[in-house]
This record gives structure tokens, sequence and C-alpha cells, in this order.
């Protein structure tokens, strides 16, 4: 069962059980490194992954596989994000065409504002990701004109393994190098012709540098995800990204294939012209 990256055996879940059997006193934390260090389940830098276990271990309760040391902290309730007077609507901004552009990586000091931002005027609205992950403000000047949020890539994607032309075992090897442009927000009350391609743009020059510095290595491809009932992609295409097919409808957790999801277009931006060589070597 793959979950989070992650094929979980039963040989897993027998361990996994075994532990909260055999130890009263172990907490999920502690749980979570205890299973990183078994199976080696480790990041690119060499850390072990336990954001993600501690997330692959509370998707197997929930199905019923394995159960877990009692929480010791009052669980935190996602997707209830406060609203300041901060993140109200403002008067409409109309940037220039060649106004100067800057990226900077959140901080911690802002981060919920960030998510307050997202969770109000974005579609699908703030939720908190797992795993490798970095967010941007976009500004000209003092002026804050949009958000942008990259996270690790889908597990499997028929078109982009295509694309690509990596087998199995290099897809499992190489994921971590393709980043997954979550979320991508213009304020309403922003406009600007061609603002969001030149800011896609200006994200890809940026991002890899970002990346490298806090996780030690640099991404290859990036992709995204696009409603297609929704929006045609323009701004993605003006920025020479590539669409490369579609998705079948289904979540990631669709295991009896309903496809009840939306249909999405997926595309690729290849970060290195040599990409295909790092992510199939």
């Amino acid at each position: 069962m793959p979950i989070c990256g992650r094929d979980f055996s039963t040989t897993d879940l027998e361990w996994i059980r075994d532990q909260v059997r055999n130890q009263p006193d172990l907490n999920r934390a502690r749980l979570s490194r205890l299973f990183c260090r078994h199976t080696d389940w480790r990041k690119p830098d060499g850390g072990l992954k336990e954001m993600s276990c501690r997330v692959a271990l509370l998707r197997l309760k929930r199905q019923g596989l394995i159960e877990l040391p009692a929480p010791q902290k009052r669980p935190v309730v996602v997707g209830q994000v406060l609203r300041t007077p901060q993140g109200a609507p403002q008067a409409e901004v109309k940037l220039e065409a060649r106004a100067p552009l800057d990226i900077f990586p959140v901080e911690s000091r802002v981060s919920s504002f960030w998510n307050e931002l997202i969770d109000r005027y974005h579609y699908l609205g703030y939720r908190r990701a797992a795993g490798a992950q970095m967010r941007f403000f976009v500004r000209s000047g003092d002026r804050l004109l949009a958000l942008l949020g990259f996270s690790a890539a889908a597990w499997r994607v028929a078109p982009r393994e295509a694309f690509i032309g990596w087998s199995e075992e290099q897809r499992q090897r190489q994921l971590h190098r393709v980043v997954d442009n979550s979320r991508f927000l213009i304020l309403p009350w922003v406009k600007g012709k061609n603002l969001a391609s030149r800011i896609l743009g200006l994200a890809a020059r940026k991002l890899p540098g970002y990346w490298q510095k806090r996780y030690g290595y640099q991404p290859l491809l990036l992709e995204t995800f696009v409603e297609k009932q929704r929006f045609a992609g323009t701004c993605y295409k003006a920025a020479n990204w590539i669409c490369v097919g579609q998705t079948q409808g289904r979540g990631k957790w669709d295991r009896l294939h309903t496809h009840q999801k939306p249909i999405k277009t997926l595309w690729l931006y290849p970060l290195s012209r040599r990409f295909r060589e790092g992510l199939c070597g």
C-alpha cells in the first residue's frame, strides 16, 4: 500500500503492531523515528522522514490497519485558519507591465498569514502538506501580489512517467527531484498584464537555489495539476510549461477506481536541459 511515497508491506504493518503491543510507554513521535530507522526511510539529505512517517501512520490507523499509542497532546485541527484584518480584501492594485517582481520564502513568523490568504482566496483552500515543501510571497516593492506553494510530487502519474521515460525503480529513487506547484494565487484585487506567467517564470528561476539551500539538492522538474472544468492553464502555457495529458479522476487513495475526483490537466516544466538524464540516472 503506497502512502506518503512509500509502499507499506504486511511485514511493515506487523512490525508496527509489535512495537505498540510490546512497549506500553511508546509514543507516536518515537514510533515514527523507530520505524524510519528500522526501514532506513530517509530524506535525500540523510535525515529521517519523520513527518511523512507520522502522516502515514495516522492514515494506516484511520483505515483500521494498525493501532497507535494515545496522543499525548491535544490534536491540532487542520483546516481551521484564523481570519485577521490584515487578510481582508483590499483596494484594487494595477501593476505596470514592467514593474519589478521579487519572490521571498515564507518565514515562520508570517506562515499563518500565508495560510490565511490561501484559505480565503484559493479555491482549494489551505491544507497542511507533508514532506518537502516551500511557500513563497511575491511582491513588487512593498505591495504583496501573489503566493506560491511547492511540495512533494504525486506518487504516480501515467502521463508524467511516459514523458520522462523512467523505470519504476528510477521513479522511486528520483521522485524527490520532481516538485509539485500545489498552490498558485494572485490576490483577487491585483491586476497586471501577463503577471501570472511572469511570476511562474520568476519562480522557476529562483526555486532551485532556495530548494538546494533548504534540502541539499536541486529539483529537475516541476509539475502542476490544473482542474480542467475551471481553468485552461493559459498562464502555464504562456510560461512555457508543457501539457502532457490529464488525470483519470482518481484521488491518491482511490483503491476502488471510483473516479470521483475532477479531471485535471498535467503540466510540466523542466528545470534543466538534461533533466531526463538526472531523473533516469
